[in-house]
């Protein structure tokens, strides 16, 4: 799933590109929005509420979309060949004089009028790649249900939003946590501020790094490694579904360098 700085990064060039531009043409293949044509309206801005998705357009209306699991917003030049996928997987497209902008996969489309943009990202927790951030909510926010593990809390966006599966998992390597480790008996503050130093860092790099190490295979240290010796001190990486459904998600950890207790 794309985690908070994926999400950023296809906000910032469809922003560069689509900002301030009258829209020439639109397409949906959605049911809820068949009908509609924003064709005439400016992009006033694109930008990323944790993994939200809001086009702002005037007339006071915001396109927002999530790409939960595999959507993804593609941009095109005018004439230029869409290589996002077969035509059945497209969701909406954008036009411009110069660009297009192509929605693949989008299993969250919806069109909300700009002043009740809360309606569908209010429930959302302090997002860590904002320039905004509030570290001391996000501290509360987790601190607020001290048993539940910080696996499972890290990853819950109304407590701070923009974490994804990557991040939690490589956060509680680092700092020696085992994910089923509850709140209680965890320095809080550091996994916030450590989520959010990797994500800010990993927004100039197009890939999710942990490591250090911007390579193929050496990226992270546990994360979709079960099976392989920790890069640390070789004992075998679990994994395991953690949480309840539907928010449950496999996690990594190394028994070695993440003790239970």
């Amino acid at each position: 799933m794309p985690e908070g700085d994926t999400v950023w990064r296809a906000c910032k060039r469809l922003d560069q590109a689509l900002g301030g531009q009258e829209l020439i043409r639109t397409d949906f293949r959605v049911p809820t929005l068949a009908t509609t044509d924003l064709s005439g309206r400016t992009m006033l801005e694109v930008v990323a509420r944790g993994k939200h998705l809001l086009m702002r357009m005037s007339g006071g209306v915001t396109l927002h979309s999530h790409f939960r699991m595999d959507g993804s917003w593609h941009l095109y030049k005018r004439g230029e060949r869409w290589r996002g996928g077969p035509g059945h997987q497209i969701r909406a497209v954008l036009e411009t004089s110069s660009w297009t902008a192509v929605g693949y996969r989008l299993p969250v489309l919806e069109l909300v009028a700009t002043d009740a943009e809360q309606s569908v990202v209010g429930h959302l927790g302090p997002d860590l790649l904002s320039p905004s951030f509030d570290r001391a909510q996000a501290i509360a926010n987790l601190e607020a249900d001290p048993e539940r593990t910080i696996s499972e809390a890290l990853l819950d966006q109304r407590n701070l939003a923009g974490i994804g599966n990557f991040y939690r998992t490589e956060v509680c390597f680092l700092l020696g946590l085992h994910p089923t480790r509850p709140v209680a008996s965890v320095d809080v503050a550091a996994a916030v501020d450590l989520s959010r130093r990797l994500m800010k860092a990993n927004l100039r790099n197009g890939t999710q790094v942990s490591t250090g190490v911007d390579r193929p295979g050496q990226r992270s240290w546990v994360f979709e490694r079960a099976g392989k010796p920790c890069r640390r001190c070789g004992t075998t990486i679990l994994s395991a579904s953690i949480g309840e459904p539907p928010r449950d998600r496999i996690s990594y950890w190394c028994p070695g360098c993440q003790p239970e207790t």
